[in-house]
């Protein structure tokens, strides 16, 4: 539904199978960066998928957060040395390209911690992810993560 009111609202966008196939594939391989980014404690590069404006806005726990800078701080106290960072993984829900450049991308995080030699779910949630494909990449403009 969401998908069909957008279309209409920037000129009935309809993408091709292939397309809808292309889109998916390069927002996987955007979440795969950003978790093992993630996973190696690099939050420069896990940043870096985040659209460079102060209109990037990311909606958590703690409310809405605008600006990649204050997004950055909010998640800089879990990559301090003495932090517990569980690992991140990605599966992708649904992926709903809205135009050429710009795509709505739910999926399902999932945090785990090793534990006598098995992950242990630490936490897992859905996160819809506003995307924008500028200068070739795709950038998130807005991420609502629970």
């Amino acid at each position: 539904m969401l998908a069909a009111a957008c279309a209409r609202a920037v000129g009935g966008y309809q993408p091709t199978a292939a397309q809808r196939t292309a889109v998916r594939v390069e927002l996987q391989a955007m979440l795969e960066r950003a978790a093992v980014n993630w996973n190696r404690g690099d939050l420069d590069a896990f940043m870096s998928d985040y659209l460079p404006s102060d209109s990037t806005t990311y909606i958590g726990g703690r409310g809405l957060v605008r600006g990649p800078a204050t997004i950055r701080n909010s998640y800089a106290r879990l990559f301090t040395g003495d932090a517990v960072r569980d690992s991140l993984s990605f599966r992708i829900l649904d992926v709903d390209p809205l135009a050429p450049d710009v795509a709505n991308l739910i999926a399902q995080y999932t945090l785990a911690r090793r534990v006598g030699g098995r992950d242990s779910v630490t936490a897992s949630g859905p996160t819809s992810l506003v995307v924008r494909r500028v200068d070739g990449r795709w950038r998130i403009v807005h991420d609502h993560s629970s």
